[in-house]
């Protein structure tokens, strides 16, 4: 369901280094015009097998931090552009985090505050699916992504204090450490990058509250198209946005997808993801829909979304929000 503009940073990067596009794309079931077409949608196995042909052709890894200097917010369209309006950097850190579903993710992204520190993590999705010199390549192409993301926001000058990878050193430490502008630790419990955490108040060069409460609208609308088609916690979400209003059992839901709650439940949690969080999540995209979209009673909706009574929907909307249910309907 996304845009081919990863796909297509790829093809013009690995293009200065020799490689055609078409060799870029075999197996993906693209073509070049495919690619060059903004209204071609694509998943993320695509990229993966993109990404997979380039490692196989033998280029060198800076070119993965290559293609992730050229992939800034401007190309994530109403995603990148509301990142970029945030208010604060907090509010950044936040935002990225939440609506990171429409960023063709290869990676789960999430981030936390650890003393002086602000965090990045990288946690691998589909770590089983790729080969040792992919997820290298991966990697450090999510590392310069997010680096280049900061320095959209906050200006050229805005480097990371260091670099960790849980992957083995390969014995390019330098030079990964000369291309982030900082240190790279191997062998790490967790891939992530670290700043410091005084950035978290500033605001963002293109900083406009307004602006991004508009564009956070849209995202909401997005994301929920995102999570219905994408892995295992796409196919619950699905499901239960058929039956919003008596949300099944996770056991029926497993049976309903052919397999064990045990099963359904560690694969969830291999995806960062649980159950309760998900039935969360629907409730919470069916009622701002309904909220935005209509003039149903909060009762209504309360009963539409599986709550008891309007009092804990006007609770929920409030956790979710930080707003009223009336400032809310207000818009």
């Amino acid at each position: 369901m996304f845009a081919p503009y990863k796909i297509a940073t790829l093809i013009d990067v690995v293009a200065g280094h020799g490689l055609a596009a078409e060799t870029v794309l075999t197996g993906t079931g693209l073509s070049p015009a495919d690619v060059a077409d903004p209204h071609t949608l694509t998943s993320i196995r695509q990229y993966l097998t993109a990404c997979e042909n380039v490692v196989t052709a033998g280029v060198d890894l800076s070119v993965a931090y290559d293609v992730g200097a050229h992939l800034h917010l401007s190309a994530y369209g109403m995603y990148g552009y509301a990142l970029m309006c945030s208010p604060t950097m907090r509010d950044f850190f936040e935002f990225a985090v939440r609506y990171h579903p429409l960023a063709t993710p290869i990676q789960q992204l999430g981030w936390r505050q650890d003393g002086d520190l602000a965090i990045w993590s990288f946690t691998e999705i589909y770590g089983d699916l790729m080969s040792h010199d992919l997820r290298n390549f991966l990697l450090r192409q999510q590392m310069m992504m997010t680096s280049t993301h900061m320095r959209d926001v906050m200006g050229v000058h805005a480097h990371p204090i260091r670099a960790s990878f849980g992957l083995p050193d390969i014995g390019r430490t330098a030079a990964d450490e000369a291309t982030l502008g900082c240190p790279c630790l191997f062998g790490q419990p967790a891939h992530e990058l670290h700043y410091s955490a005084s950035v978290l108040d500033q605001a963002p060069e293109l900083a406009n509250r307004l602006t991004r409460a508009m564009l956070e609208d849209t995202c909401d609308r997005l994301v929920g198209q995102a999570k219905m088609t994408t892995g295992v916690a796409g196919d619950v979400y699905q499901l239960l946005m058929l039956a919003p209003n008596g949300f099944p059992s996770m056991q029926a839901v497993a049976q309903r997808l052919g397999m064990t709650e045990r099963t359904l439940r560690r694969r969830l949690d291999e995806a960062g993801q649980t159950y309760a969080t998900i039935v969360d999540d629907v409730r919470r995209t069916l009622t701002l829909e309904y909220l935005t979209t209509t003039r149903i009673s909060a009762d209504d909706i309360a009963w539409k979304v599986g709550f008891s009574d309007s009092s804990n929907l006007r609770r929920a909307v409030k956790r979710w929000t930080g707003r009223t249910f009336a400032e809310v309907r207000r818009g």
